[in-house]
């Protein structure tokens, strides 16, 4: 808790509350808040937002003070008036890459914790080359990828590094699995990623020029090929998200990763074809977003801010394996949850908006990850919310002498 922002009108305010996973995120607000807890809602259209709040006094009569805030993303001093109104700032408006620079750049100057949906990855490196000075200095944190994108592998290998020994080199692998459907804002900001190779190589490039290296530690990711894993009986798909690049930024920032960290990071599939399906589809699609037209028309069947019935958000699931290996012993555990776009990402976005607002976290600030800036306290709380964080096995290696 910052005392620059413990005086302020507003624990938590809420940008985006309109659409499909901001209403969610609102609804879990409103069941989840902790008494006495102060709350607004921020956007441009005010009709919309009295139709929310009146949906949340329903879910929660107690908050018949919820504050509805004028905000706009090309808005720059409406925007500076939300971020220095509050402590914490969610938002859910993407594409990130082009709406979400000025509400960051107003949480930094303010001092105000924000954290959004993003998994773009130009979005974030130019977010740190930007803004993360500025953030370092008012004491703000900004968390990006606070949803599916990427806090079961962010958050998972985390505790998958609990479970091995302190101190010496550990190799990761997590592998994703779910029958869920991508979402409108995921296929949208993830064609406009695809659409832009070389401003994604440009903003890496920039960003690792500013970015310390550690003293005295080594930390990778891989990209590995396809293979088959013993352990979880799965064909492994090289998966080209932002998630390895959030974890390996958490190891980073903490020591107690070990002196040598490697992580590597896949999907998961049962049968051959899938694995050959998948690499064959993933060449054309990257082939088609580069033409206009093609791009246009893949966006199309999928239209931003709408998602599946909460009947199909029932039957949906993942789960992230992570198998870690580390001072002669390996250990498999599994992150699982329901529907991953939708149910579960507003969910992990809420309770990290909560958890920077009312826990007690490591003193850190600028551009940081969950498992820098919340780690046990989120685990904590993502736990009790019903998301798993399960060891499967743990063995150590039987060394037989000669």
């Amino acid at each position: 808790m910052s005392p620059r922002t413990h005086s302020r009108p507003f624990d938590v305010v809420l940008l985006g509350a309109t659409g499909f996973t901001g209403a969610l995120a609102a609804e879990y607000l409103a069941a989840h808040l902790p008494p006495g807890a102060r709350l607004a809602l921020a956007g441009r259209n005010q009709a919309k937002l009295d139709a929310v709040r009146d949906r949340l006094l329903r879910i929660n009569q107690q908050l018949d003070d919820i504050a509805l805030l004028h905000a706009d993303s090309s808005d720059e001093q409406s925007l500076a008036r939300v971020a220095e109104s509050t402590r914490v700032v969610i938002t859910t408006v993407g594409p990130y890459l082009e709406y979400g620079e000025p509400l960051v750049a107003a949480c930094a100057a303010a001092g105000t914790d924000y954290v959004d949906l993003t998994g773009e990855p130009e979005f974030v490196d130019r977010m740190y080359v930007e803004h993360h000075a500025t953030a370092e200095r008012t004491g703000a944190r900004i968390v990006h990828a606070c949803g599916f994108d990427s806090i079961p592998h962010d958050l998972g290998v985390l505790f998958t590094v609990q479970q091995l020994p302190a101190g010496v080199p550990v190799t990761l692998r997590g592998v994703v699995r779910t029958n869920a459907t991508i979402s409108g804002g995921t296929l949208h900001s993830g064609l406009g990623q695809l659409s832009r190779p070389r401003a994604m190589l440009q903003a890496a490039a920039g960003r690792r020029r500013l970015e310390p290296r550690p003293r005295g530690r080594q930390v990778r990711t891989r990209i590995g090929r396809p293979r088959r894993d013993r352990t979880l009986g799965t064909w492994l798909i090289p998966l080209p998200t932002i998630d390895p690049d959030v974890v390996r930024r958490s190891a980073l920032a903490r020591p107690d990763y070990g002196p040598d960290f490697t992580y590597s990071h896949y999907a998961g599939a049962r049968r051959v074809a899938t694995v050959a399906g998948a690499l064959a589809g993933s060449a054309v699609a990257l082939a088609a977003v580069q033409v206009p037209l093609l791009r246009r028309a893949i966006g199309r069947r999928i239209p931003q801010g709408e998602g599946p019935s909460a009947e199909r958000r029932d039957r949906t699931w993942f789960t992230v394996d992570i198998i870690g290996e580390g001072g002669g012993q390996t250990v498999h555990t599994q992150v699982s949850g329901a529907d991953p776009g939708y149910t579960e990402t507003a969910k992990m976005l809420t309770e990290s908006a909560l958890c920077l607002a009312f826990d007690d976290n490591p003193p850190t600030a600028g551009q940081v990850t969950t498992a820098t800036a919340m780690g046990e306290n989120l685990l904590r709380r993502l736990g009790d919310a019903g998301i798993s964080f399960t060891v499967i096995t743990s063995q150590t290696a039987t060394h037989v002498g000669r």
